[in-house]
């Protein structure tokens, strides 16, 4: 559906969940599609294309931001994020390889991408990482590279990926204890990671973003302390909700802190939390505290789902294109690759698995993703 001007428009529901009901809406190639009747109260917005030929999905979002799962291994075994044992990776002839990755890459950026974020499992372990994002920066339309890691790794090589083109990190730090950082990695080394982030910030892969999933009965009595982190150093510490992903369900139903009793533990050591304005497309609703240098932000899937604005999809190690993290619908890419098509209908295919994005995940209607764990998806 269109206004007079060309313009994409969006009827938006009032639940932040689910597909909203939409009359019709028309496909790229310009043929009608009927989604849903019987719309209750809608509000029209008007989505201005941020470049010509961009791709959209069926409610006018969109899609800029990929984030790239380069491997599914990890030198950690967080809690939420892998079972304890049992887990399997997929062999490595099933992964994609750098030329296919590249390439994919490429197609991403003729179709309008303008962000890429490079994910895991842990990426610093993928071999000739440096040279990847070195190849993804050369593409005309990409502008900005970043990386989440456990930082691990990160102290050896942070000054090779910025020579390389990265741009900024977030890292994954659930604890300042050391004990309890072990425990929750079972096994990861708390001096390791801080070392990488120093290192980070020496060669200024800024800013940066520290993520920590708050876990009941881990860690949830720590938000104050690493909020701290903000008081002097020009951070961006963030809140994240657990999420139910394959083999942590349990650890979801038992240990799941929403985002509005972080922030009340918060305010009850700190005082009231200033908030600061962020991009619609950031998932992040963003404060500070009083008289800090830097940031604190709640990311809240669960308690307050950012579906509205969602601009981005996940390609994951095995090449697949991920609609939504929490949907299991993908879209086949390496496989296409392999049997020799050519780029037109690998576009034609990326293009016609991003119309069909969902409009969000239904957690609340309580539809789980059971088929995928995070590392192999790349959340």
């Amino acid at each position: 559906m269109t206004d007079v001007a060309g313009n994409a428009i969006v009827l938006r529901y009032s639940q932040s969940l689910g597909i909203p009901p939409l009359d019709t809406s028309r496909t790229p190639e310009g043929r009608n599609m009927a989604l849903l009747a019987d719309p209750p109260q809608v509000q029209p917005i008007v989505v201005k294309p941020l470049r010509d030929g961009g791709a959209f999905d069926a409610y006018g979002r969109q899609m800029s931001y990929l984030r790239i799962s380069l491997t599914d291994r990890c030198n950690f075994r967080c809690v939420y994020c892998m079972p304890a044992v049992g887990m399997k990776f997929q062999p490595r002839d099933e992964l994609l390889t750098d030329d296919e990755l590249i390439r994919a890459v490429g197609l991403f950026a003729r179709v309008g991408f303008t962000k890429l974020r490079l994910t895991g499992g842990e990426p610093t372990i993928r071999p000739h990482l440096v040279d990847l994002v070195r190849a993804m920066k050369s593409f005309p339309g990409i502008e900005e590279i970043s990386m989440t890691t456990n930082a691990l790794l990160l102290s050896r090589i942070a000054g090779d990926l910025k020579a390389a083109g990265l741009d900024r990190i977030n890292v994954s730090l659930d604890t300042l204890d050391s004990d309890r950082f072990k425990l929750m990695t079972r096994g990861g080394r708390l001096d390791l990671v801080w070392a990488g982030l120093e290192a980070a910030d020496s060669v200024g892969l800024r800013p940066i973003k520290i993520n920590s999933v708050i876990v009941r009965g881990h860690n949830d009595h720590e938000v104050c302390d690493l909020a701290g982190l903000t008081l002097e150093r020009d951070w961006q510490m963030r809140f994240l909700e657990i999420m139910p992903m394959e083999g942590v369900g349990t650890v979801y139903d038992e240990g799941l802190v929403t985002s509005s009793e972080t922030q009340e533990r918060l305010e009850e050591h700190f005082g009231a939390l200033q908030p600061i304005d962020t991009p619609p497309g950031d998932p992040a609703r963003v404060w500070r505290i009083p008289g800090a240098r830097g940031t604190v932000g709640f990311i809240s899937p669960i308690s307050a789902p950012f579906c509205a604005n969602c601009n981005r999809v996940r390609l994951t190690a095995d090449g697949k294109l991920r609609l939504c993290l929490l949907r299991s619908d993908e879209v086949e890419l390496r496989d296409l690759m392999r049997a020799g098509a050519t780029d037109a209908i690998l576009e034609q295919q990326l293009r016609a698995g991003i119309w069909r994005k969902p409009w969000g995940h239904g957690i609340a209607e309580g539809d789980r993703n059971t088929v995928r764990g995070m590392s192999q998806i790349g959340g």
